[in-house]
């Protein structure tokens, strides 16, 4: 069957068998599809979905496109944890040096932003000399000696994936429950982890949109889980409002130092620290009560804080060269009364068009541009008040949106 023939079987809804499945991508995956056609056939996927057979097909091929890394020769118990996506989420840094502080092993293969989502590899790449790609032996060593690793997906590990990851990035295809769970999963089983603690992120500002999208991933991704003997934990969590003051890739590697110093109390806080009492209530095997009790200590005596430091450190980062823009922009409101919301998706898409995030798959991301976030839920604000502050690439930025429809005022 031609490409052709398959993207037209999508097309109308019907089912793709195996053989249809690994002729276009690993026909792709050879150079022998054009991104036009893998581009229309992605996006056939998004509009008509996929049976569970052919999302198990689908997975197995990324897994299989690839090496898959060896952890037995890690000491302790390891335990992955991924995020869907969303606007100024930094969990994954938070929660690894908590519970890396704690005795869990966390190996972390992480992705770059997706759409309007940040990705944390942007985020660490930000800080100068930072290694994403270590080898093999310097993973595990690391995992053994520090007790985390985060890399990026490498060109051995489901690479089949990392070039759709890429393709679908900037053609409009993100947001489809299979082609998500696919792509999320693949890279989980291929990094070894035994267990693994997904949080689930639903919202405007998400990938997932409503509360059902959010129930039918964690559903498909248990189900993969078992599939390849994974013991997987999923938390369904909100994101409408953006995560934390901080939304840019060095901003938010700063706000992840102030929180792990214990100099914050918010949502993100929050959610960080149950996301964390999961994986070493996992990792350990102890009561989600213990682990919640063992995480606030990690946190109150800078154990957390040190262990951040510690992965950095190892992964040659120098975080006394991190900057940030020296060219900002106050944005002041034009509208008096409380703050009851906040639009995620165009904060997420603002800081995309700041030079965040790419448009295309060569764009190269700004790491210094972003928003910080003055004014919040339950916050009043009068006229003339600064409600964020953008960080841009020069001097003269003009604003042209009124980023105050951003805000929802009672």
């Amino acid at each position: 069957m031609s490409m052709v023939d398959i993207i037209n079987k999508k097309r109308l809804g019907r089912e793709l068998s195996d053989h249809d499945l690994e002729e276009a991508f690993l026909g792709y995956d050879r150079g022998e599809i054009p991104d036009y056609q893998m581009s229309s056939l992605l996006m056939a996927i998004c509009m008509n979905g996929m049976t569970e057979e052919e999302i198990f097909t689908l997975t197995d091929i990324f897994i299989n496109s690839g090496d898959q890394l060896d952890l037995s020769h890690v000491h302790g118990v390891t335990v992955d944890k991924h995020s869907t996506g969303g606007v100024g989420d930094k969990t994954t840094l938070i929660v690894a040096s908590i519970a890396a502080s704690l005795g869990v092993k966390v190996p972390k293969m992480s992705g770059r932003g997706l759409g309007h989502t940040g990705g944390t590899i942007d985020k660490l790449e930000s800080i100068p000399g930072f290694r994403i790609d270590l080898s093999e032996e310097e993973f595990i060593h690391q995992l053994n000696t520090v007790g985390f690793a985060i890399i990026s997906q490498t060109a051995h590990l489901a690479p089949l994936d990392k070039k759709i990851y890429a393709l679908r990035d900037v053609t409009g295809t993100v947001e489809s429950i299979p082609l998500i769970a696919t792509s999320i999963m693949s890279k989980k089983i291929a990094a070894g982890a035994e267990k693994i603690v997904l949080d689930v992120k639903v919202g405007n500002g998400a990938l997932l949109k409503t509360q059902e999208e959010a129930i039918e991933i964690s559903r498909l991704m248990k189900k993969i889980g078992e599939k390849y003997n994974r013991e997987v934990e999923t938390m369904i969590t909100y994101m409408d409002i953006p995560l934390g003051t901080c939304i840019g890739n060095a901003l938010e590697i700063l706000e992840v130092m102030k929180i792990l110093s214990n100099e914050e109390n918010n949502y993100l806080v929050a959610l960080s620290k149950a996301l964390a009492a999961k994986m070493v209530q996992l990792g350990l095997g102890i009561s989600i009560e213990e682990a919640s009790s063992r995480v606030e200590e990690s946190i109150t005596s800078g154990r957390a804080y040190q262990k951040f430091l510690e992965m950095v450190d190892a992964q040659g980062g120098d975080l006394s060269k991190l900057r940030v823009s020296e060219h900002t922009v106050d944005i002041i409101s034009n509208k008096k009364g409380h703050i009851i919301g906040m639009d995620a998706y165009k904060f997420g898409k603002l800081s995309l068009d700041l030079g965040g995030g790419r448009k295309t798959k060569e764009d190269k991301i700004d790491p210094g541009v972003g928003i910080m976030l003055k004014k919040k839920i339950g916050d009043d604000v009068e006229i003339g008040d600064v409600l964020c502050t953008l960080y841009v690439k020069e001097e003269g930025y003009k604003v042209e949106e009124d980023i105050t429809s951003y805000y929802t005022f009672q």
